[in-house]
């Protein structure tokens, strides 16, 4: 991919420094609502913006869930349901618990 040698969009900072990603770079991007971006500083004092990889792909993880994968289907007889006890259980433990998976853990948490 060839940078252009020039600016080719601009956006303003609003006063809390938040700022609107220019059509033309969301198009290149591929950017969608809610997609995280990326920012790099070069040596040479450029910044450049990219998709930001998700993190939450753990290659070992990845590999014990396609396990898991291959062995239901190899092995369907041995798969039960949960018992609605056990599953009464956990939603009592849980009920009235807000839980947001957008975030970040508190300091003691991590």
């Amino acid at each position: 991919m060839a940078r252009p040698s020039k600016p080719c969009s601009e956006s303003t900072l609003t006063a809390r420094y938040q700022t609107t990603i220019p059509e033309p770079i969301r198009k290149f991007l591929g950017l969608a609502k809610g997609d995280k971006i990326q920012y790099s500083i070069e040596s040479d004092g450029q910044v450049l913006i990219s998709v930001a990889k998700d993190d939450d792909d753990d290659p070992i993880l990845g590999a014990f869930l396609e396990f898991l994968e291959q062995d239901m289907a190899k092995n369907p007889q041995k798969l039960q349901p949960v018992p609605a006890n056990l599953v009464n259980r956990v939603q009592s433990l849980v009920a009235g618990v807000d839980v947001s998976l957008d975030e970040p853990l508190a300091d003691e948490d991590e």
